[in-house]
């Protein structure tokens, strides 16, 4: 199992960008660290099964142009962006998924590691709603290989999301 630590209230520890604002925030949280697989390409999954999980309460962070801007969705690694369920939520037409290197360019990590928290430029983030029914969910926290859990509540403040059904 992979190692567990709690911070608390703690001091910036000058970890990821996404665990810094968590501790300045003093808000609760778990970081929990696994052994990246590089011959893997299927991120959430992976760390779903890495710190055994069930995949629906692990989330991937996903950028999408939606209308010219960049939005981030926020889903379950077992399921799909509802790229049109995006769009609406934020009150747009047109949804398309961002390219990855204007997506990395855009949040300061590296796809498979792209975190909803710290990021370079803050964006409109939608969490799917199928989150609300966990007391944690673990995005990730700004590299491959280590995943935060927070409650929903938590995330979508630090993040100044809101919740939408965009999974499918």
């Amino acid at each position: 199992m992979a190692p567990v630590v709690k911070k608390k209230r703690a001091a910036a520890s000058g970890g990821t960008p996404a665990v810094a604002v968590l501790e300045k925030a003093g808000v609760d949280h778990v970081l929990r660290a696994y052994e990246h697989d590089g011959s893997r390409d299927d991120f959430g999954a992976e760390a779903a099964d890495a710190l055994g999980l069930p995949p629906g309460q692990v989330f991937k962070t996903l950028l999408a142009d939606v209308d010219g801007a960049l939005t981030v969705g926020i889903v379950p690694v077992d399921r799909k962006l509802d790229l049109k369920a995006l769009a609406r939520a934020v009150g747009g037409k047109k949804a398309a998924m961002a390219e990855v290197a204007r997506a990395e360019r855009a949040t300061g990590y590296v796809a498979g590691g792209i975190s909803p928290l710290g990021q370079k430029q803050r964006h409109v983030t939608v969490l799917d709603e199928s989150a609300e029914v966990f007391d944690v969910v673990y995005v990730s926290g700004g590299r491959r290989g280590l995943d935060v859990g927070l409650a929903p509540e938590d995330l979508l403040a630090l993040t100044h999301g809101t919740t939408a059904p965009i999974a499918r």
